[in-house]
């Protein structure tokens, strides 16, 4: 059997080293599966305290995908074997997963995420943690999680919030895939590169004068990649973002999920990217929509960490619930893209089951996450 993550230390030429992680799974589209995350957090958190070691550069196999998400499958398994109850499995995926994202996000040196192919769900969730997230003419990004029963999780309540012009809101709820210049406009990536030049890129990092200091090195990467993204910058793509900016803004102003649904499906727009997030509200779960609203507004003054206590209690009733397992048994498993949700409308949907899912299931003591961010 062939790792499922390849760790390599690149040597650089003035001593020091650089981590390269590569997720390797290229048919599953480097889905992230349990077993990835228990070989990459205990070696990340090993050259995070070996000296030198300089810098991480974390990738994806192939040139599909950086991450399409978590392995949904594997967790269709764990909840069919525990129909109406709790699942021991989800937990402790969602709790491995969380601190995984979590220590990317605070990672004590420069983290580099090439954000190539498909960069969706978990793949985003570890991507947006870098200290310099990457992106090519050729990603794909989107929390697609309201077209399988889920919520926009992996921080989600935590960067969907810092986008600019509502953003968050509207990728949140119609799962929408965005572009490079997107990304880069709704700060979840810094750097456009072609991904023809990475090869060059990894050759360049090794050759840069590293210092001691992880600022400094934080500085130095940054120099290379803005001098490395202006021979690229001309192939950056078309941002979908700013183009519908005034219309997402129009559709997202009301204080109500109701009306900004039903601005979102009534808007007249004849370009298809904007068809298609419309297309994925309509067909969507409506209690994902309700879960996505409610999470995001809850979030807005929570910290990185307590937005990831927040969401593992989400994730594991979300496995109680039965709308994730009937998502991906719509979209996955049958393959009949004909979920049966729970709630026809967003007007149905009951306020108690969503109060239900944001009544935490352990006491603040007792949580799997509890010593996150202490």
């Amino acid at each position: 059997m062939t790792d499922v993550v390849l760790f390599k230390e690149l040597s650089c030429d003035n001593g020091k080293k650089i981590g390269l992680a590569t997720l390797n799974s290229e048919r599953s589209l480097n889905a992230l599966s349990g077993e990835m995350i228990d070989l990459l957090y205990p070696k990340l958190k090993e050259w995070q305290t070996q000296n030198d070691i300089v810098a991480i550069f974390l990738q994806g196999e192939g040139e599909k995908a950086f991450c399409a998400g978590g392995d949904i499958v594997h967790m269709y398994d764990d909840m069919k074997a525990n129909k109406d109850e709790y699942s021991p499995g989800m937990e402790e995926y969602f709790t491995k997963e969380y601190q995984l994202d979590y220590l990317i996000h605070t990672f004590k040196k420069p983290f580099i995420v090439w954000g190539n192919g498909i960069v969706m769900g978990g793949g985003l969730g570890m991507m947006v943690g870098g200290s310099h997230r990457v992106v090519t003419e050729k990603s794909r990004i989107a929390m697609p999680e309201i077209s399988i029963g889920l919520y926009p999780d992996v921080g989600g309540s935590y960067f969907l919030n810092r986008m600019p012009d509502n953003c968050g809101l509207f990728l949140g709820l119609t799962g929408a895939s965005i572009n490079a210049a997107d990304a880069k406009y709704c700060h979840l990536a810094d750097y456009f590169v072609e991904n023809s030049r990475k090869e060059p890129l990894l050759a360049q990092l090794t050759q840069l004068d590293w210092q001691e200091s992880s600022e400094t090195n934080h500085d130095i990467i940054s120099t290379l990649l803005m001098t490395v993204e202006q021979d690229s910058i001309g192939h950056l793509p078309e941002t979908k973002l700013t183009e519908h900016k005034a219309l997402i803004e129009q559709v997202t102003s009301f204080d109500n999920l109701k009306d900004i649904v039903d601005e979102i499906l009534s808007a007249e727009c004849e370009d298809k990217w904007f068809s298609r997030a419309q297309k994925s509200l309509k067909h969507g779960s409506a209690l994902s929509a309700a879960l996505s609203y409610q999470q995001l507004k809850s979030g807005e003054s929570l910290s990185l960490a307590d937005c990831f206590r927040m969401e593992l209690n989400l994730s594991v009733k979300s496995g109680k619930f039965g709308e994730f397992v009937e998502g991906i048994r719509a979209l996955l498993i049958d393959k009949d893209n004909a979920p049966k949700w729970h709630f026809d409308s967003i007007e149905t949907v009951d306020t108690k089951v969503v109060d239900w899912f944001f009544e935490s299931k352990w006491s603040q003591e007792q949580h799997p996450l509890a010593s996150l961010g202490n």
